[in-house]
């Protein structure tokens, strides 16, 4: 209902206010002069950039197809993500090795963080990727900028507004009773734009759990997802923007307790997050202004009654400037203040930075920053960052050789530090006073480029000092890992552009984990793989790809004892006909070989499946 009151508003708007659209134009195939965001919240090309940052377009987003997100963002380099079931379940996407909570996710500068979980993380199994458009992904312990503690950023932005009135209608069917209807409505003139992606989707689910063997029942899911984005030039430098989102999710699952252990839970998830922003750009300055707000409710049910609840906000005011006509160097700085809500528990949390970007040479790149955080519960910190970048050309080709080293740190959650010295906890967790985490890596690398042929070989190495985790032996509370966890790695990644219509791309990560009593850590794999094969028809109606994804060698644990998990491979097929230019035809096969996996101990992996779909563009 509250997605059919918005569409009618809008359309009652947009009706009359907006010149007819105009045809978009193709995605860009990535070159090196592509411009990034993501490494220093600035737009920089990404020859000149140290740190490894990879990048999503539309085009290779639909290709994909999935309903998921982070089911798309697993196909990159050294993404692992690990889900308790289907579609709606709970999901960690972990970038090199580090935790799904170390990750920071932005959604057109919105932060998209759970405070009203126990770690303030990303709820990926609540992101569909219906109405995004491009993802750029910054791995390691590099996110100076964005906070201290963001161990990786993923920034993704929502369609682009071009000039006039444009709608997309996109609908999918397919098994498991799962429909999905997205409608997106875009209008822009000199002035003003104005986007609005609103998705509802659900599927009947399967059962998730290898342990239900007593009601045996289908674990299904609803999401409903608003994203609006507002924005109107003030002046040819002034801009301001609003952007707002709201999420409802609904999943059934396995294994909650009432007493004893029962089979028959639902999770009801709520997120209402509004951010508004003023930029001031021009040739030699740009300074922007935000105010963001989201508030998470999460309440649990068993058997039909409410179990549990929770409720966070993060409220969070920042400044970002640049100076970008200095000489031989740009500058950016900023400042962010954030609130942390739990429930009644809040703690603010400073920062101020300050980044140092080299623009003397045409061949030699270097940043250096620092950043400083001021803690309520954990005092004053400085995080750093250097990165480096040195390209050489090789008759038609282009050879850059980087390398980077970050640092950070993480204070332990509100829920966390409250869960300890609650009621539900007991020795050894019972009391225990958490500690901040430190964390730091470096990483170097070559990288190849001629014409669209792009191959690059990166080497990493991640520390965490004193990494929290929940006692998965006892169930006592949050304990700590006194000594240092390590993510020691390589990654190797490619494209190759064989002709016109046919292309293939490839990653590979091998990355040994350990924590400090030397045994592999929980859930990472240690051989990370993928494979995709693209083909477009001359004529560029006809559309196939092929995505092939390899997991081995990861553990989990089970009241103490580490269990290994089983080797897996999964094949999906995705195909798009273009009737004509306004309607498209696409069908998906997932988990083509059927594979039977787990990511997470007793809980089984979607099976095969199939979807089709239908695109219309106005």
């Amino acid at each position: 209902m509250f997605v059919r009151k918005l569409v009618l508003i809008f359309s009652s708007i947009t009706s009359g206010l907006f010149i007819p659209s105009q045809a978009q134009e193709p995605a860009q195939t990535e070159t090196l002069e592509e411009l990034v965001v993501v490494a220093n919240r600035i737009p920089q090309p990404i020859r000149q950039i140290g740190t490894s940052v990879s990048v999503l377009t539309e085009d290779m987003l639909q290709a994909h197809g999935n309903f998921s997100l982070a089911n798309i963002l697993r196909q990159s380099p050294a993404i692992a993500v690990t889900r308790n079931g289907g579609m709606g379940a709970t999901s960690a996407l972990r970038i090199r090795g580090e935790e799904g909570f170390r990750t920071l996710t932005l959604l057109d500068g919105l932060k998209i963080s759970d405070p009203s979980a126990p770690q303030v993380f990303t709820p990926f199994e609540h992101i569909l990727s219906s109405g995004v458009s491009r993802v750029e992904i910054l791995r390691g312990p590099q996110g100076l900028s964005y906070g201290a503690d963001a161990g990786g950023v993923i920034s993704i932005n929502s369609k682009p507004t071009d000039p006039g009135v444009s709608v997309i209608l996109d609908g999918q069917s397919g098994s498991r009773s799962t429909e999905l209807g997205n409608l997106h409505l875009a209008a822009a003139n000199d002035s003003i734009d104005f986007s609005l992606s609103a998705t509802e989707f659900e599927t009947g689910g399967y059962n998730v759990r290898a342990s239900d063997t007593v009601l045996a029942d289908n674990d299904g899911y609803e999401n409903s997802t608003v994203h609006a984005r507002l924005g109107t030039n003030l002046s040819e430098n002034f801009r301001l923007q609003l952007v707002h989102r709201n999420v409802e999710g609904k999943t059934q699952y396995d294994g909650c307790f009432v007493g004893v252990t029962a089979y028959d839970c639902d999770s009801i998830y709520e997120l209402e997050a509004t951010r508004l922003s003023l930029d001031y750009s021009s040739s030699s300055f740009s300074h922007s202004l935000a105010y963001s707000e989201s508030r998470t409710e999460r309440d649990d049910f068993a058997l039909g009654s409410l179990s549990f609840g929770s409720s966070g906000e993060l409220n969070r005011i920042e400044y970002v400037g640049s100076a970008t006509n200095l000489p031989g160097f740009d500058l950016v700085y900023g400042v962010d203040f954030e609130e942390e809500v739990n429930g009644s528990l809040k703690r603010d949390n400073d920062g101020a930075y300050l980044e140092f970007l080299s623009d003397f040479s045409d061949n030699f790149f270097m940043t250096a920053g620092i950043r400083r955080d001021e803690n309520d519960d954990f005092g004053s910190h400085s995080s750093y960052r250097i990165a480096t970048a040195y390209l050489f050309t090789l008759n038609a080709s282009v050879i850059k050789l980087k390398g980077s080293y970050g640092s950070g740190f993480r204070a332990p959650s509100l829920f966390e530090i409250d869960y300890n010295a609650g009621p539900f906890a007991f020795p050894p967790a019972a009391g225990l006073l958490l500690s901040e985490e430190q964390s730091a890596g470096f990483e170097y690398g070559i990288e190849y480029r001629t014409g669209s042929t792009r191959f690059e070989i990166v080497r990493f190495d991640q520390e965490v000092e004193d990494a929290l985790f929940f006692d998965l032996a006892g169930f006592s509370g949050y304990l700590q890992d006194s000594g240092t966890s390590t993510s020691d790695g390589i990654e190797f990644s490619g494209t190759i552009t064989v002709s016109e219509s046919l292309n293939f791309s490839a990653n590979y990560t091998h990355n040994e984990t350990e924590r400090p009593n030397g045994m592999q850590r929980l859930r990472r794999p240690e051989q990370l793989a993928n494979l995709g094969i693209n083909f477009t028809s001359f004529s560029e109606k006809f559309r196939l790809s092929t995505f092939y994804r390899v997991s081995h060698d990861s553990v989990d644990e089970q009241f103490g004892s580490p269990i290994d998990l089983d080797d897996f491979e999964v094949l999906d097929i995705s195909a798009s006909y273009r009737v004509s230019e306004n309607i498209l035809l696409y069908a998906r096969l997932e988990n083509v070989l059927d594979e039977t996996y787990q990511e997470v101990l007793d809980f089984i992996s979607p099976d095969r499946a199939s979807y089709i779909g239908i695109r219309l563009n106005f």
